[in-house]
């Protein structure tokens, strides 16, 4: 997984350097794997489709041999065959998507991660960072959202691993590194005087310096402070804060779950619903249908802006594809049907 990772950082990285923004970078990248993954997409839709047409035939098998599974499962496997469908054709796709998204998950955290550790660098040499935003996100690196602050907040920089710091330290100028120790030990008393990221337990020892000079300076706590009225809502499973200088609009949260309804819609197969469907298939198939979108809607609030535009991309991409797919072998099917009906009238 992690050379897939490392391999989608490493090109979402190089459409930056010629665009300029990661936003948009994230979104042309997001095209570019949509269209490679094209040919899954419509082997899945293809497959999904053959399902779809057979369903009805299993139910009745399947109503017809209740009580004997060896039976049940000869009889399907010879309907199957006479259909000439394989039940992984139409799930085989999908899951080999899967490790794709789950490592575009990795590269923008890894991203994220090392933007955040920039930008705590730059309080602790005393500038304000020039935050890199997109649209209505004024920091692409936190999270879309009312109730995450513009600024990096102690959590997300403690979550950071040794390697990340480390690698952002080395790469800054020894002038750097003198102005972050200076900061530090203004701010905190029995400060030894030096910064080691050479570990994880140098980290370790680090960090609570790091952390009590950051909420020493006005300019940082300014960009993490609640707003006033606002410091704790009380929900009936968790307690949120809205902050003063908010990160964004919750767009790309609610985008998510409304896009991802929507992809279901337009093809509920990927969903686990088909025609024909009964009983406890059924309930499942209604379940994972709004599963799927309050899923969605919660990994965006608790991901960086950055994934969520990648998220929400693809569900658009994949929905337009799965319409103009289903669009195509729909009338592919009608051109078969009347053919068939021209070669029997003729006979």
């Amino acid at each position: 997984m992690s050379a897939i990772t490392n391999a989608l950082t490493g090109v979402i990285q190089w459409l930056y350097g010629i665009i300029q923004n990661h936003g948009w970078s994230i979104v042309v990248f997001t095209l570019l794997i949509r269209f490679v993954l094209m040919p899954l997409d419509i082997s899945s839709r293809k497959g999904l489709r053959r399902m779809a047409k057979i369903q009805p035939q299993i139910n009745a098998l399947q109503k017809k041999y209740a009580n004997d599974k060896a039976k049940l499962q000869q009889k399907q496997s010879e309907l199957m065959r006479k259909e000439h469908y394989n039940p992984l054709s139409g799930c085989l796709p999908l899951l080999i998507q899967m490790p794709i998204l789950f490592a575009m998950f990795g590269a923008m955290r890894a991203i994220a991660n090392e933007q955040v550790v920039k930008q705590v660098f730059t309080f602790l040499q005393g500038g304000t960072p020039s935050y890199e935003g997109w649209l209505w996100v004024k920091n692409i690196w936190m999270a879309d959202s009312l109730f995450a602050p513009l600024a990096p907040d102690l959590n997300t920089i403690q979550m950071i691993g040794q390697d990340v710091w480390h690698g952002v330290w080395v790469n800054l100028s020894g002038a750097q590194q003198q102005l972050v120790i200076q900061s530090i030990a203004q701010h905190v008393q029995g400060f030894a005087g030096t910064l080691d990221f050479s570990s994880a337990a140098a980290l370790k020892d680090a960090l609570p310096g790091i952390t009590q000079a950051m909420i020493s300076m006005p300019t940082y706590i300014a960009q993490i402070g609640p707003m006033k009225g606002f410091e704790s809502i009380n929900l009936i499973i968790t307690t949120l804060r809205m902050y003063a200088q908010f990160n964004g609009l919750l767009i790309l949260p609610l985008l998510a779950g409304a896009s991802q309804l929507l992809m279901t819609k337009v093809n509920p197969q990927a969903a686990g619903q088909q025609p024909g469907m009964e009983g406890q298939q059924k309930g499942m198939g209604n379940f994972m249908k709004y599963f799927f979108p309050l899923f969605s809607v919660y990994i965006c609030l608790t991901s960086n802006a950055a994934f969520a535009l990648y998220w929400v991309t693809s569900n658009l991409i994949a929905t337009a594809m799965s319409y103009f797919i289903n669009l195509y072998f729909e009338r592919r099917d009608k051109l078969t049907a009347g053919q068939a009906l021209q070669e029997g009238t003729v006979k």
